[in-house]
């Protein structure tokens, strides 16, 4: 299996919402003991290996910015086999914060680094966990930004305090959501989480 988390590397992209995807695999990498990072030149990426039960991974969190992450997918996924064991995690405007889904052959719906992904790879037929970073109201509608520079601002910006104890919870999910694809396969996972 192949994990990918989403985000932009450096200082001050860290505990950003883009950044949802990778901090979940770093937690990830950290739960299931997984080896140290290590810095691979060959996909300009971070990778750490390990096993989730008896299935090989290995995680892997690009070190290029969010609209370039397919070229270092592209060094890794070299067939139709290994496209059908690729997950991809990261954040999404479209979801409110607390909600995670599990899609699989779906456009990107705007975000960049997926829609890297997809060119690079030519194809949508991979896993996906979407990581809702949207505030909503009491009753669930969404409250996105509107406006590029808005929805950039947001999605840069860090998470308050109360939204990170609500993290802390999907987070776990995450974790969770990769166990199931991984150990049960897609189709039982997205039964069971969607």
């Amino acid at each position: 299996m192949y994990i990918v988390g989403l985000g932009n590397p450096g200082e001050e992209y860290v505990d950003s919402r883009h950044n949802i995807g990778r901090t979940a695999l770093e937690t990830f990498s950290q739960k299931y003991n997984f080896s140290d990072w290590q810095d691979d030149k060959k996909t300009n990426s971070k990778i750490s290996e390990g096993k989730i039960g008896k299935h090989k991974a290995m995680l892997m969190l690009p070190e290029t910015y969010m609209n370039k992450t397919g070229l270092s997918v592209k060094k890794v996924i070299t067939s139709k086999k290994k496209l059908q064991d690729l997950i991809v995690i990261y954040d999404e405007i479209d979801l409110p914060l607390g909600e995670v889904k599990i899609a699989h052959n779906r456009g990107s719906g705007g975000h960049r680094g997926l829609e890297s992904v997809i060119k690079t790879l030519s194809s949508k037929e991979f896993t996906r966990i979407r990581v809702g970073i949207s505030p909503a109201t009491p009753s669930g509608k969404i409250k996105k930004p509107k406006g590029e520079k808005k929805v950039v601002d947001f999605v840069l910006g860090k998470f308050s305090k109360k939204e990170e104890d609500k993290l802390r919870k999907v987070k776990k999910e995450v974790l969770d959501m990769v166990e199931s694809i991984v150990t049960e396969g897609r189709i039982v996972a997205m039964n069971k989480f969607n």
